[in-house]
């Protein structure tokens, strides 16, 4: 299908936020390595890291193929008022409890969204939601038993994922804000209805959380504010992820 002029910056904008929260959970994620509590998960959470970091590639794949934009720039030269990913994936990377209920939280939302997505009427956002989507449905399962295992363990670990998960929550709203324009791509077929998928979400929530992990959960969670508005973690997080490439602009790959 041909994209307006509006549609494609819509699009722009709606690819670009993807990205971004992929991104910066990758960088959280990555932040385990060497430190998980066994060795197995130690490769697990970098497997899953850098899953999303090739999800984030496809998305702005899909942007270079609308502006001829650089994915490598444009993840290693943004600063943090130039990002648009949610404050949820920003925040510290916490302890082993607040890491797999942040990411379950982020993983049940990206699933979900992705499998709507993989019917949109602009196929090469359907293609890249079928690849990315089979990887995802690995990290939710991993993450689910996770929390359940924590939240059904032992009193320690049943307080830490409670707490993990009062701080957590509130964030969650913001995974659902639109972007500009998004609505007429809902309503063109080419982005799916992000309150739909709020409503499965939601349901799987109280169907894991609550009623298999016998977790209190909370029914409020602030929109918060416009994603181009951050936490003081996202600049410290990206002076890391970005050191490199700034020190050595024009290194080449070999």
């Amino acid at each position: 299908m041909t994209l307006t002029d509006i549609q494609k910056q819509a699009l722009i904008r709606k690819l670009t936020a993807l990205a971004d929260d992929e991104i910066i959970l990758a960088h959280r994620g990555g932040e385990w390595t060497g430190h998980a509590p066994i060795l197995e998960e130690d490769i697990a959470l970098a497997n899953i890291a850098q899953d999303e970091l090739g999800h984030a590639m496809l998305y702005l794949g899909l942007r270079r193929d609308l502006d001829g934009s650089d994915p490598d720039r444009l993840a290693m030269f943004r600063k943090a008022a130039e990002y648009t990913n949610t404050r949820l994936v920003e925040l510290p990377r916490g302890d082993w409890a607040t890491t797999m209920v942040r990411q379950f939280l982020y993983d049940a939302y990206e699933a979900l969204w992705l499998e709507a997505a993989a019917r949109s009427t602009y196929t090469p956002l359907a293609e890249v939601a079928q690849k990315a989507l089979r990887e995802e449905k690995f990290h939710l399962q991993h993450t689910a038993l996770w929390v359940e295992r924590l939240a059904l363990g032992t009193t320690e670990s049943t307080t830490r994922t409670q707490k993990a998960l009062e701080e957590l929550w509130p964030y969650t709203a913001q995974l659902f804000q639109t972007v500009e324009g998004e609505a007429e791509l809902v309503e063109a077929g080419i982005l799916p209805d992000i309150a739909a998928v709020r409503g499965r979400w939601g349901a799987l929530m109280v169907r894991h959380l609550q009623d298999k992990c016998a977790l209190r959960m909370s029914r409020e969670a602030f929109p918060g504010p416009s994603r181009e508005n951050h936490t003081e973690h996202l600049a410290p997080l990206l002076a890391t992820m970005q050191k490199v490439a700034r020190e050595v602009p024009n290194a080449e790959v070999w």
